[in-house]
């Protein structure tokens, strides 16, 4: 289908983690609210748009958020409550729309193309976001528009709670005026490269020619220039609970050395929640499978609070083991796979980890990048 043809929906719910808070705790509405880890060197996971007045943002260090907001309400973070709220809102989604992607824990994308001839793409948009706030209670924004780019931009000038539709013929005229900051894939190595070139909204970037944005910039300044144009064909991609990232190992000699299989589980853990970072994802669900020397098979699995740390997921792991290994038979595979997964960072658990955890984390996975996955092993899996 060619591109200007689609209609592609970008929905996310507002200020997510705050929301859902307010929904538990209805006295916090219209109030500051701060959610991320409560020590000092803590993280911003989350905040309302009362404190975002005050200057506060995601990612910001808490000890700064404290400063400029001492009174806000401080909160550490549910991850398990958050996972429950973004299922429920991808449930009713899933039930109705023909094709959609979850992108992360608070957004989703629509293919709703050819919808026009039999509802009405902006009627029908309207009503699946009226039923998600009547089901769900959560305050969420859309945009609509021929390709995903265009409709993210425009769900973040719908915010609070809005909804936004940006024709084929409307897109030029909307993003020109916009800063480059709104383009989703500008960093702050972008932003700052760009500025220094005078170039401050995308009109003015959508007209460096694109051969001088590549020589800038690589295949980055390419697509950049492709979005600031508003083209973008990228495809929304199926959700399936089955995609999925998965390990096993067939022993050469059956065993049932416990601590052996134990340390070969972590180890394996270890080393896909290092491929699940990489793809920057985060699992929702956890499977460990055992085939014993007969070749019966038996598998566990378990939902779980959206994460992509292997000290949370290694757990978890071993809790599935303890469980399914009953027979005490000799074993000759052992498997796990992470499956319902959704973009996002490991920052999504900010609220129960220290800083410290957070730099460990991304100390160890550099190693890996730069040497190799093998580089570096916690020593409980050797």
């Amino acid at each position: 289908m060619n591109s200007s043809n689609r209609t592609i929906v970008h929905l996310d719910l507002d200020t997510f983690f705050v929301s859902v808070e307010r929904l538990i705790n209805s006295s916090l509405i219209g109030k500051p609210v701060i959610i991320g880890g409560m020590s000092d060197r803590g993280v911003v996971a989350s905040c309302s748009y009362e404190a975002r007045r005050f200057g506060v943002h995601s990612a910001m260090p808490m000890r700064m958020a404290k400063q400029l907001c001492a009174d806000a309400i401080f909160i550490r973070g549910d991850m398990e409550a958050y996972s429950k709220k973004s299922r429920e809102v991808s449930e009713i989604i899933a039930e109705n729309a023909p094709v959609y992607e979850k992108a992360s824990i608070d957004e989703h994308y629509l293919d709703i193309s050819g919808m026009d001839r039999f509802f009405g793409s902006l009627k029908w948009t309207h009503e699946l976001r009226e039923k998600i706030i009547k089901e769900t209670g959560l305050p969420i924004s859309l945009g609509l528009s021929p390709n995903k780019t265009v409709s993210k931009i425009a769900t973040g000038e719908s915010k609070p709670n809005g909804e936004l539709y940006i024709s084929q013929q409307n897109i030029t005229n909307f993003l020109g005026p916009l800063s480059i900051r709104k383009i989703p894939m500008v960093g702050k190595n972008s932003y700052r490269l760009l500025r220094s070139m005078g170039v401050s909204n995308i009109q003015t970037l959508s007209m460096i020619p694109p051969d001088m944005m590549l020589k800038l910039m690589g295949k980055n300044g390419m697509l950049l220039w492709k979005k600031a144009n508003g083209i973008d064909n990228t495809p929304v991609v199926q959700y399936s609970e089955r995609k999925s990232i998965s390990t096993e190992r067939t022993f050469d000699k059956d065993t049932t050395d416990i601590v052996k299989l134990k340390s070969i589980l972590i180890s394996m853990v270890e080393r896909v929640a290092f491929d699940m970072r990489k793809k920057h994802k985060l699992t929702g669900c956890i499977s460990v499978k055992i085939r014993y020397s007969n070749f019966d098979t038996h598998s566990l699995q378990k939902n779980i609070p959206y994460t992509s740390f292997d000290h949370i997921l290694q757990n978890i792991a071993l809790e599935l083991f303890d469980k399914i290994y009953s027979r005490r038979m000799l074993i000759r595979l052992i498997g796990v796979r992470f499956s319902k997964l959704v973009g996002g960072h490991q920052q999504l658990n900010m609220f129960e980890d220290s800083h410290e955890m957070i730099n460990l984390y991304e100390a160890m996975d550099n190693i890996r990048l730069r040497y190799g996955k093998n580089a570096i092993k916690k020593a409980v899996g050797l």
